[in-house]
């Protein structure tokens, strides 16, 4: 019998108690049953978000989140700034260009950080800029931004709001939505939230709500006024994914029980306890300044990405994720992300070795799994 694993970016593990809640009989949406539930969830939110304005709950996938943060606070011709420094930062250009605005593209080699006195220069020559575009933490390469940063230069400039993609990261590591001064935050359910897919979740500030009574971009089901006139009674304009809703109560108790601050710091130790092993066992990270919530792991010349992450999967049941575009087949991806303990930091770590081995390609495994004990267990182990 195998035993499934999972190690991606999304979706992640979920945990049983939450499965459980979600096999429950399903309830009416429109009842006040359910409506008890939602506004609790809408409330805790907001602490997960560490904001006080408003969240919004959408059916779908983080990147219709990422449509709504466009769409809403915009109008055509608008002048934008967008942070790409890989797969999901181009996302955010592809819907701006999509929706025929004025884009200007800030390009990073994907994995290395980003300049934030760039975007400085551009905002003074560019003081009709709308929005800028960014990413907190960049899923295809594991790379970390200084939003916060960010935050200091936008917040200079009274037309202009940050637009932050937080989805393969909120909840996993510290995203200050107000004390950054981060206007529209967006992400998805099937990452730290621990849930399956189906829910993205976007925040909105009073600066950037000012803006929907001005954005002339169409929107249908997208459509944040819809969304605010309903959440005024903990309701949705349009069905919501009931049983969802139901695991993301429980999911968001669990959060708060434990303590976001408590959970930032596990992802780290995590984080930190893979990278060390990766390093020890002789391999490289592709990111200058990585992610505590996804690491990205340079394979040595010639050897297969995509065959690996096979091998991994289909004879051990471990689901790690490979490159993407131009990255295809040369780095694998593992995630830190949600519902993990430190024994599967070790799992994954020592999967990836046995994987390796299958392929005719040896590291140092046992270094490997060594540095990562140090990080997770003290340097006694």
């Amino acid at each position: 019998m195998l035993k499934k694993r999972l190690f991606t970016p999304g979706p992640t593990s979920v945990p049983e108690e939450v499965l459980l809640e979600m096999a429950a009989p399903i309830m009416h949406h429109r009842t006040d049953e359910f409506i008890k539930i939602a506004a609790e969830v809408f409330e805790n939110l907001k602490y997960i978000f560490q904001t006080k304005n408003d969240v919004f709950i959408i059916a779908s996938s983080g990147t219709g989140a990422m449509e709504t943060s466009v769409v809403n606070f915009l109008s055509e011709g608008d002048k934008v700034i967008v942070i790409s420094g890989g797969k999901f930062g181009e996302r955010f250009k592809e819907i701006s260009l999509a929706y025929k605005l004025n884009v200007i593209p800030v390009e990073l080699e994907w994995g290395k950080k980003l300049d934030t006195n760039i975007i400085k220069d551009l905002l003074e020559k560019n003081p009709d800029v709308k929005a800028v575009f960014g990413t907190l933490c960049e899923t295809s390469t594991g790379t970390h931004f200084d939003i916060k940063a960010l935050g200091e230069i936008v917040a200079n400039y009274e037309d202009t709001i940050l637009v932050v993609d937080t989805i393969s990261s909120l909840g996993a590591v510290p995203c200050m939505t107000d004390e950054w001064k981060i206007d529209v935050v967006v992400t998805g359910s099937q990452k730290a939230f621990m849930l399956p897919p189906g829910l993205a979740f976007i925040s909105v500030s009073e600066k950037a709500l000012k803006k929907i009574e001005t954005s002339n971009l169409p929107k249908y089901y997208f459509n944040l006024k819809k969304y605010k006139k309903t959440l005024a009674k903990n309701d949705f304009p349009f069905t919501i994914p009931v049983s969802l809703i139901v695991g993301l109560r429980k999911s968001l108790q669990i959060i708060k029980n434990i303590g976001i601050e408590k959970i930032w710091e596990e992802h780290h130790i995590r984080a930190e306890a893979t990278r060390q092993a990766m390093i020890s066992a002789g391999l490289k990270l592709l990111s200058e300044s990585p992610s505590d919530a996804v690491t990205a792991v340079v394979l040595p010349e010639g050897v297969d990405g995509d065959k690996l992450v096979k091998i991994l999967r289909t004879k051990y049941g471990m689901s790690i994720a490979g490159g993407q575009d131009h990255l295809k087949g040369k780095i694998i991806r593992i995630s830190h992300l949600g519902w993990q303990d430190e024994f599967d930091v070790l799992t994954a770590i020592c999967g990836v070795g046995v994987g390796l081995k299958d392929m005719g390609i040896n590291i140092e495994t046992e270094k490997a799994i060594s540095a990562a004990r140090k990080v997770l267990f003290g340097s006694s182990q």
